[in-house]
């Protein structure tokens, strides 16, 4: 693992020095194509890990898999309100910024760490640099969308993964030179372990199958909500297994209103590892889901891709890939699926720089704009 080095007096100040934040497991399929590329160049990184995800032994998982060294730092805030939780990160976070002295912070997705990272970094007159900026579901009642305006305005350098974000973000008045379309760093991840991840599969699984994740509060914390979405799925399992690995949150929550699936084919599955979930996508006859990087991996795999939700931020997913936004229409799922099991899924194709260089791309903009006379030798 690159050894952190604090850029403290005396010590050569030639060597660029990114600090990148983590805190929820989206975050580390971003993180792992940027670190390496950077590893390449010769540059200083420090990894901070906010430790808002609380599941340590996942976290673990996820760590090893995607080749992620150990983080430098790990601030184990745990959970709590969206306000107790961006606040302790905040309050964590502070000193490692002062004592690190770095030459910009990288935050990633739209989790409370992204915009609790930015706002230090603003106020300490910190550079930072937002990965996978300009997303937006024009839903404010979403805590995620608010945390991208947030980083969004509050960001330095804003590394785009579709023209719509690039779109959305000159609407909002962020200055053209401040943004980077990159492409999709999730799908460098995808690319360089999905032989991993065919490997992963189990040798059992049924023929054909569909894939179920839900874990969003406004689809699972209401029964009148979460209940349609399982009885008109249940529907289905006569013709086809559904594999249905159940986040904690919804778990307790199917406990709670008694569900039942017993006698049907909707297997519950504990939360998978990296590989071994994109292992099942990667052979799915469908996938349901309110995931957002799901909308995304399924689009790269050309997998039909079911979104229950009423919106989405990734909509180059629908207008190019293979998602459909089905919402709470459950008439409207039951279609999409009869569509799907007669033969006649949506077509889609890969977006515009979906081509796992993305990590790439972000460490020569970094070395261009804040070492740029070593990025010139290094090219």
């Amino acid at each position: 693992m690159p050894a952190h080095l604090p850029q403290t007096p005396g010590l050569d100040t030639d060597r660029m020095h990114v600090l990148h934040v983590v805190g929820a497991r989206p975050n580390f399929m971003k993180v792992a194509p940027v670190y390496r590329a950077l590893a390449t160049r010769e540059v200083s990184q420090t990894l901070v890990h906010t430790g808002q995800h609380y599941d340590a032994n996942m976290s673990e998982v996820f760590f090893q898999q995607l080749g992620i060294p150990q983080p430098d730092e790990n601030l184990a805030v745990g959970s709590g309100t969206h306000a107790q939780q961006t606040a302790a990160i905040m309050a964590h976070f502070e000193p490692v910024v002062v004592q690190s002295h770095p030459d910009t912070v990288l935050v990633y997705g739209d989790v409370n760490s992204t915009v609790a990272a930015a706002l230090v970094c603003a106020k300490l007159g910190v550079s930072v640099a937002h990965v996978e900026a300009g997303l937006r579901s024009f839903d404010r009642t979403m805590p995620e969308e608010v945390n991208r305006l947030v980083t969004d305005q509050l960001s330095d350098l804003l590394f785009t993964p579709s023209e719509d974000a690039n779109q959305n973000l000159l609407q909002e008045g962020i200055a053209s030179e401040k943004i980077d379309l990159v492409g999709n760093v999730m799908i460098d991840t995808l690319v360089r372990l999905l032989p991993e991840a065919i490997q992963a599969r189990p040798f059992d699984l049924p023929q054909p199958y569909g894939l179920l994740t839900l874990h969003r509060p406004s689809n699972v914390d209401d029964p009148a909500t979460l209940q349609p979405v399982l009885s008109t799925l249940l529907e289905f399992t006569r013709e086809i297994d559904i594999l249905f690995p159940v986040h904690p949150r919804t778990r307790q929550r199917l406990q709670q209103c008694g569900f039942n699936q017993a006698g049907s084919k909707l297997r519950l599955l504990d939360p998978l590892p990296y590989l071994e979930f994109l292992g099942l996508q990667h052979s799915a006859l469908f996938v349901v889901t309110d995931s957002g990087g799901i909308q995304e991996e399924t689009t790269f795999l050309g997998v039909p891709c079911l979104t229950v939700r009423e919106n989405t931020e990734r909509p180059v997913t629908v207008s190019c890939g293979t998602n459909i936004v089905v919402g709470r229409d459950m008439n409207r799922l039951a279609a999409e699926i009869r569509r799907i099991l007669a033969g006649q899924p949506k077509p889609g194709k890969k977006p515009d720089l979906w081509d796992g260089m993305a990590g790439e791309r972000i460490a020569d903009s970094l070395l261009m704009r804040y070492r740029p006379a070593l990025a010139v030798s290094a090219s």
